[in-house]
């Protein structure tokens, strides 16, 4: 029998895989139907409430996408050991509403394309988060920069925006 109370939520796990020299895959379940999960990967009023994890210390400035095949988004951050913004870009090349999203990442040479699945289970989403580098070396130096190890909390900062949003 399962100590745990029937109020409290079970916790969801993200798991991060690297499948290949330039494949990483990051799954989470998230509790909400993949209509709304969807929602909050496209609509950037939405978006600046979960993307950017908070541990980072950066936060949005503008959030800009245009959800269509050939669109583009900006999303622009800030961080306060950084004079600068930065900047990230890309167009979308699959929408699929509710299903399937991807988009490449190009401010820089390096950029990964990001693949995102969304299947909906018992009203529970399976996400999948697949990015494909360019390179084994573009994938190792984005691990070795950090900037891959946050999609963790991200997820749960996406969980607590369902809870907000009452799902």
């Amino acid at each position: 029998m399962d100590a745990r109370s029937e109020s409290e939520p079970v916790k969801n796990v993200t798991t991060t895989e690297r499948k290949s020299d330039r494949e990483l895959v990051v799954t989470r379940t998230v509790n909400g139907p993949a209509r709304i999960i969807f929602e909050a990967w496209t609509t950037p009023e939405l978006l600046k409430r979960w993307w950017a994890p908070k541990s980072f210390g950066i936060a949005f400035i503008s959030c800009e996408a245009d959800v269509r095949v050939g669109g583009t988004y900006r999303f622009v951050f800030g961080h306060p050991a950084s004079e600068q913004p930065m900047a990230f870009f890309g167009k979308y090349i699959e929408v699929t509403p509710h299903s399937r999203l991807a988009w490449t990442n190009e401010e820089s040479a390096e950029g990964a394309v990001t693949t995102v699945t969304f299947e909906e289970k018992g009203g529970k989403t399976r996400v999948v988060v697949h990015d494909l580098y360019p390179s084994k070396e573009a994938l190792d130096g984005a691990i070795a920069s950090g900037s891959t190890c946050g999609m963790g909390e991200t997820f749960e900062q996406l969980d607590e925006l369902l809870v907000a949003l009452g799902v």
